[in-house]
Parts: C-alpha cells; sequence; structure tokens
C-alpha cells in the first residue's frame, strides 16, 4: 500500500464517523420522535421482566437492586 492510499484510508476512516454530526430535528418532527413506539423500549413493563428472567438466569446482578440467586426467587 502506497502513501497515498494509506493517507486516503485514515482520512476516511477519521471522516466518516463525523458524517451524521450535522443532523438537526426540526421543531416539527419532534411530536414524531415523542411517540411511544419511536422509543428505544415501547413497553417498559416487557424489558423489566425480561430483565429480571436474564438476571436470574445468568445468576448475576445488573445494578438495578438487590442480588438473586440463579433459581429466580429474589
Amino acid at each position: 500500500m502506497n502513501s497515498r492510499t494509506l493517507a486516503a484510508v485514515i482520512l476516511l476512516c477519521l471522516v466518516l464517523p463525523l458524517q451524521g454530526c450535522g443532523i438537526t430535528v426540526k421543531p416539527w418532527q419532534r411530536g414524531n420522535l415523542a411517540k411511544r413506539e419511536m422509543a428505544i423500549s415501547p413497553d417498559p413493563p416487557l424489558r423489566e421482566l425480561r430483565e429480571q428472567v436474564y438476571l436470574s438466569r445468568e445468576a448475576t446482578d445488573g445494578g438495578k437492586g438487590g442480588s438473586a440467586g440463579g433459581c429466580g426467587c429474589n
């Protein structure tokens, strides 16, 4: 790989992650983003249940309350 190609690859690696930084949300678009289905977890009770099942199966403490055993009886 010659020096020009290497310089081009390095430039692309530095510039490409910055491409989305100029995006702004318009005021009339904020209502769409505030909808329940646009949330990362649109069903919080189901998310909490899944986290509880995961934590009890893994026998770990995810930093969300008391520790529990692997039996699921916390």
